[in-house]
C-alpha cells in the first residue's frame, strides 16, 4: 500500500481503502485535463449522485461520501441523521428522473470544443445523456443531450485515444460523439 494511504496503519480498517461511503459506483473515472476523480454512484431507493473529489483537495483521500448514512443529500434510514464527516455529492436527481446512474467522463477530445471539460453521464433505465462542468466547488452548464440518447438502457461511455467519448448501449450499439452538421 502506499505510505500516504489514509488507512495504513490503522487495525480498524483495511489498508487498500483510499475513500468509502459509496453504495454501488457504476463507472469512475479521472479528469485527464485536472486530475480531478469523477464517481456516478447508483442510488438504493430514492436518488442517484455524481461525487467529484478534485486532485487538490488529495483526490478523494480518505473521504467518507455517506452510504450507507445517506443516500445522495437525504438521510437513508429516516428523516434525521448526523453528517458530520460526509462529504455530499456534487449532483443527484431522483427517480422520478432514472433509476441508475451510468457514469462517464470529462470531455477532453478536439472535435467539440465548446464541450471541453464537460462530464457525460447517463441514465440506465430512462436512456437518456446529460452533462455538467465543475469548477471551484459548484455545477454549472448542465445539459440534457436528446441527440446523444440513441435509445435503450446505456451500460457505459468509452474514450479513444483522441479523447473523443462514445455512448455504449446495453443492445450491443456504441455512438461516437460527434459535432452537429
Amino acid at each position: 500500500m502506499p505510505a500516504d494511504n489514509p488507512f495504513t496503519g490503522n487495525p480498524a480498517a483495511r489498508p487498500e481503502v483510499w475513500s468509502y461511503g459509496l453504495r454501488n459506483p457504476w463507472r469512475f473515472s479521472f479528469d485527464r485535463g485536472t486530475g480531478d476523480l469523477y464517481i456516478a454512484d447508483v442510488g438504493q431507493n430514492q436518488v442517484e449522485e455524481i461525487d467529484v473529489s478534485t486532485s487538490a483537495d488529495g483526490g478523494g483521500r480518505g473521504v467518507n461520501y455517506g452510504w450507507s448514512i445517506m443516500e445522495g443529500s437525504r438521510c437513508f434510514r429516516g428523516s434525521e441523521c448526523d453528517r458530520t464527516g460526509l462529504t455530499p455529492p456534487v449532483l443527484e436527481y431522483t427517480h422520478q428522473e432514472g433509476c441508475s446512474v451510468t457514469g462517464g467522463y470529462v470531455y477532453r477530445g478536439s472535435a467539440i470544443p465548446e464541450l471541453q471539460g464537460h462530464y457525460f453521464y447517463a441514465d440506465f433505465c430512462e436512456g437518456w445523456v446529460r452533462s455538467f462542468r465543475y469548477s471551484a466547488g459548484t455545477v454549472t452548464d448542465e445539459a440534457s443531450w436528446p441527440t446523444l440518447s440513441p435509445g435503450g438502457p446505456i451500460v457505459s461511455f468509452g474514450e479513444d485515444s483522441n479523447f473523443e467519448l462514445y455512448v455504449l448501449q446495453a443492445s450491443g450499439g456504441v455512438f461516437r460523439i460527434v459535432p452537429e452538421t
